[in-house]
């Protein structure tokens, strides 16, 4: 098989002379030659100046045939050239001569080999691109609705508000004129008390009239009926009158009694009953007497609304450290754990009817007359408004 033989001549003095010759195994070149390969579409090979090969070579020959491309020219540095076969395909040629022997180092590689990292590089940095582009898509149509919905959510509730705020509106101003018909009540009431009195004046001179006891009966029957209309009108415009805070001695059972006198027929016809524990040493407390009306009606109110038809409202009232607790208790369906934390903000209501404002001004008010309003539920058992008030005030007096 080829083979590589080195041999030198030695002379000696006299005319004579030894040659010494050393044989490569070839093998061990081929083996040198091919751990150089860096891709299966390499080639690597050794030839000599005239074009022969001496190593063997995947694409281009075996050992001692003829090099298909030129003998490439002399350099004393290592050249990078490109080439083309015979049917134009081009290549890119490395090579270096060897110094001090007949040899050149041939390396060979196809472009699209060579480009194939780069191609990668480019398909995977393009696949990033369209991957970043896609998910920059997806977040800004995900920010632009959730802005979108947030916004439509805000415009409801504030078409919420605005509504509200109109329905408010048209209470007062039902409030208004029903104050102002109360009034006007008033004077056709005095007029029919007055006549009713007289009527039963010149009866009552009559001792031979035989209908005079039930005619009494009759007159009595009617100023009894004006008293009480006096008396609903008259509690009906002091509750509704504009006040200031100002504090007066308040029994505060009676006060209790007199908000659910506007209740009364709701309660019989509902057949909700109504009990009041009241502690017999508890003083009087100062407070403002037309704002703890409101306080006491929105709470009963709430707890009426919240009770079914044969229901019963509890009212305890104590004292406990200086300050009168009134605590308010019904047997209703209650309020959920996640409404209990905003019953008392404005305009946050459960009702279909409500304005959300009842509990607002209600802690309001209590609040500014140096009390403190708490509250419990419990679903399917019921709810207890815990209302505390100083029993001395003398913050508006």
């Amino acid at each position: 098989f080829p083979h590589f033989v080195i041999a030198v001549k030695h002379e000696k003095n006299g005319g004579d002379f030894y040659i010494l010759r050393a044989t490569i195994d070839i093998e061990f070149i081929n083996r040198q030659i091919a751990g150089l390969h860096l891709r299966p579409s390499s080639d690597t090979f050794l030839i000599n100046r005239q074009g022969i090969l001496q190593t063997s070579s995947h694409f281009f020959g075996d050992i001692l045939e003829k090099y298909k491309f030129n003998v490439p020219r002399y350099s004393s540095y290592e050249e990078v050239i490109e080439i083309k076969d015979d049917k134009g395909y081009p290549f890119i040629l490395g090579y270096s001569y060897i110094e001090q022997s007949p040899f050149i180092f041939i390396a060979i590689e196809s472009p699209g080999e060579l480009m194939k990292n780069w191609l990668s590089l480019r398909s995977s940095l393009l696949v990033f691109l369209l991957l970043s582009v896609i998910v920059i898509i997806l977040v800004i149509l995900w920010g632009s609705t959730y802005m979108v919905n947030k916004i439509k959510e805000a415009d409801i509730k504030r078409a919420k508000v605005v509504h509200d705020l109109e329905y408010t509106n048209k209470m007062a101003s039902i409030g208004r004129l029903a104050a102002g018909i109360v009034h006007e009540i008033n004077n056709p009431m005095a007029i029919i008390n007055q006549k009713a009195g007289l009527l039963k004046d010149i009866v009552s001179t009559q001792d031979s009239n035989p209908y005079k006891d039930k005619f009494l009966g009759l007159a009595n029957s009617i100023l009894q009926s004006v008293d009480r209309c006096s008396a609903i009108t008259h509690r009906f415009l002091g509750f509704a009158k504009r006040m200031d805070f100002k504090t007066t001695p308040i029994n505060l059972e009676l006060l209790i009694k007199e908000v659910l006198g506007f209740l009364g027929k709701e309660a019989s016809y509902r057949n909700i009953s109504i009990n009041i524990y009241a502690d017999d040493s508890l003083p009087e407390i100062e407070s403002d007497r037309g704002h703890l009306q409101q306080v006491f009606l929105n709470i009963i109110n709430n707890a009426f609304a919240a009770t079914s038809d044969g229901g019963s409202i509890d009212i305890t009232i104590k004292e406990k450290n200086k300050y009168a607790n009134i605590v308010i208790t019904d047997n209703g369906r209650g309020i959920p754990g996640d409404h209990l934390e905003h019953i008392f903000e404005p305009f946050y209501t459960t009702k279909k009817e409500g304005t959300g404002l009842g509990l607002s001004i209600t802690y309001d008010i209590v609040q500014k007359l140096g009390g403190e309003i708490k509250v419990k539920s419990k679903i399917g058992k019921g709810t207890s408004f815990t209302v505390s008030l100083p029993i001395t005030n003398n913050a508006f007096k």
